[in-house]
């Protein structure tokens, strides 16, 4: 329970779901944690869940001001980072015919950009041999109708890692995705607002396995490439979906 000692983690949308359980299992393997969470009342929630090494940083990654305030408190309080998990991000199903030019930004801003600044603000704070963690999701693939916008922002997180490992191999920086298959978060419920039928149901006729994830079995993931276990591993899209896109 130590893959991580001593290792300090910034972990977006850090206050519910996959980074939430993400942030407790890094302290537990031993790093300090700062999360961050657009609602105070989350983050105050999940820092008492945690219960200790972690610091609470409100803010929107969509926001420059807002990431540049972050890293200037993990500055003061740490002086450097050895992991970033940029997993804040958005979903709201539209169809092509209906969606709008809010809608797309809506995703892009957050689930694209934001990742992007994210890590590009953390640079200056990142160790040599530091990991990169972006949060994925199999609807890349899948081609699921009214996940466009979204989907796609999600590929777009395959293509910053495949650049960033040839861009920060001289450091030994490296930068991988996970890519979640439909789990049991807040998230999923919102993602099948389009259907009729119950979520579970929806989401399990499109996993083998016949089950949604837990955010634990993503936050697995996460450690495993957080820690020097995986210090072969980089420039990769890590599927952790039940088989859904791997048949």
């Amino acid at each position: 329970m130590n893959r991580l000692n001593d290792k300090v983690a910034v972990i977006t949308g850090g206050s519910s779901g996959i980074g939430l359980a993400t942030a407790k299992r890094f302290v537990q393997e031993g790093a300090y944690v700062f999360i961050t969470g657009r609602r105070q009342a989350e983050l105050d929630a999940a820092v008492s869940l945690i219960g200790e090494n972690v610091t609470a940083v409100q803010g929107d990654v969509s926001k420059l001001d807002d990431l540049d305030y972050l890293y200037q408190v993990v500055r003061k309080t740490k002086g450097h980072v050895d992991v970033v998990f940029a997993n804040a991000g958005v979903v709201d199903p539209v169809s092509l015919t209906k969606s709008t030019p809010e809608t797309y930004d809506k995703h892009f801003n957050l689930n694209a950009r934001g990742v992007y600044f994210t890590v590009q603000k953390a640079l200056p704070l990142l160790a040599d041999k530091a990991s990169i963690i972006l949060s994925g999701s199999a609807a890349w693939q899948m081609g699921v109708p009214d996940f466009g916008a979204y989907s796609a922002t999600k590929a777009a997180l395959v293509s910053f890692v495949r650049t960033w490992t040839a861009e920060l191999a001289s450091r030994g920086i490296r930068a991988n995705v996970i890519s979640p298959g439909p789990t049991e978060t807040p998230m999923v419920h919102v993602g099948a607002k389009t259907s009729d039928e119950g979520t579970s149901d929806y989401f399990k006729k499109m996993i083998p396995m016949g089950r949604l994830g837990t955010a634990d079995e993503i936050a697995s993931a996460a450690v495993f490439l957080a820690s020097d276990e995986s210090s072969f591993i980089t420039g990769i899209d890590l599927p952790v979906d039940g088989g859904t896109v791997s048949r």
